[in-house]
């Protein structure tokens, strides 16, 4: 086994999650691939003293469930894994990449129905654990990043061991100085979009619940979103792959949303509940280490040098009130072009912050 496993779980347990003797430890070990880390990672909680548990999961069988389930089953909430939400103190998203045309054939709106499902649980991780999720490297996201998995692998590693703490404390500087802000202006390809910050805050992601980590984050006031915004990068959701995706508020209302293909993906998904079409978080990504898209918003969001927003939920400590069974992140290329302007100044171009 590489021994950057070992390393990486002990990442895990002492500093993101501080797990200490006597916790209850919830380990989703999501694909076959995930067992190298599965393993360092039990073994690392049970040096600390914890009780793990592992369960298993797939989007292989999120498909059989798909094809042959009901209504019923599709959109019922897995009710072991729910009670797992509510029994652990500490949470693990270990998730290997799968085939990303698992759900070739899977009507849209079936598919919406299953990831809000899910989403329910996911509402519950974060309410109720102490969380961590990681996309495992393996050859399926190296062959959907068109890398080889030597090369995806050593930068997901470099991108998990860096110097979190001398990191955190630059981040929490510029999060500070942020926050003085009252609006905020985006621009750049097929872009203008602006929103206030007014009783909003701005977070770091510093390896506490993503690793790799690296972002801060905000949530607009929702009623004040206005204009539209262009990815250059395709959405990433359920298995789909959405290009050119154009989407345009007035008032804080999503009144267009379009894309090159998968429209009618993008309408359910939209249109899963009242919350959906609001941007629950904006954020920078701050990775210097993650350069590759990787068609995997776990890692792409932390990529140096670009933004994101996220439909649906928003994080209760940045001040965001917006509550959706879905929270969809989507990574804008900021690094060739583009500004980001706050209350007028410019303090963010070409993939630089700058405050």
């Amino acid at each position: 086994m590489d021994d950057r496993w070992k390393k990486l779980a002990q990442l895990l347990v002492e500093y993101s999650t501080g797990i200490s003797a006597g916790e209850k430890v919830m380990i989703a070990m999501v694909e076959l691939e995930s067992y190298p880390l599965v393993h360092a990672l039990y073994e690392a909680c049970i040096k600390a003293g914890a009780y793990p548990q592992v369960q298993f999961l797939s989007e292989e069988l999120n498909r059989l469930l798909l094809k042959y389930g009901s209504d019923e089953q599709v959109q019922w909430v897995p009710e072991i894994e729910a009670y797992g939400m509510e029994w652990a103190d500490v949470y693990f998203g270990l998730r290997g990449a799968h085939n990303p045309e698992v759900f070739w054939d899977v009507p849209a709106d079936a598919l919406s129905r299953l990831r809000k499902a899910m989403g329910r649980v996911s509402t519950m991780r974060w309410q109720k654990t102490r969380w961590c999720l990681l996309r495992v490297p393996n050859a399926a996201l190296a062959q959907q990043a068109e890398l080889d998995e030597q090369t995806i692998t050593d930068m997901f590693f470099r991108a998990c061991f860096l110097d979190w703490p001398a990191l955190q404390k630059e981040w929490k500087r510029e999060a500070e100085l942020l926050s003085r802000g009252k609006t905020l202006r985006l621009t750049g390809r097929g872009t203008d979009l602006s929103f206030s910050l007014e009783g909003r805050r701005w977070t770091v992601s510093d390896g506490r619940i993503n690793m790799p980590d690296g972002e801060i984050v905000t949530s607009p006031v929702e009623s004040s979103v206005e204009g539209e915004i262009l990815f250059e990068f395709p959405g990433v959701l359920g298995g789909r792959l959405i290009h050119d995706i154009r989407l345009r508020w007035e008032g804080g209302k999503l009144v267009e949303a379009t894309s090159a293909d998968n429209q009618d993906f993008l309408q359910a998904v939209v249109r899963t509940d009242p919350g959906a079409s609001l941007i629950g978080e904006f954020a920078f990504g701050t990775n210097p280490e993650v350069t590759h898209f990787c068609k995997d918003i776990l890692i792409d969001e932390k990529i140096g040098g670009t933004v994101h927003i996220a439909l649906g939920r928003a994080y209760p400590d940045t001040g965001g009130t917006n509550s959706s069974a879905i929270h969809w992140d989507i990574v804008k290329d900021m690094r060739r072009e583009g500004r980001v302007f706050l209350d007028g100044e410019v303090i963010f171009e070409n993939g630089s912050l700058r405050v």
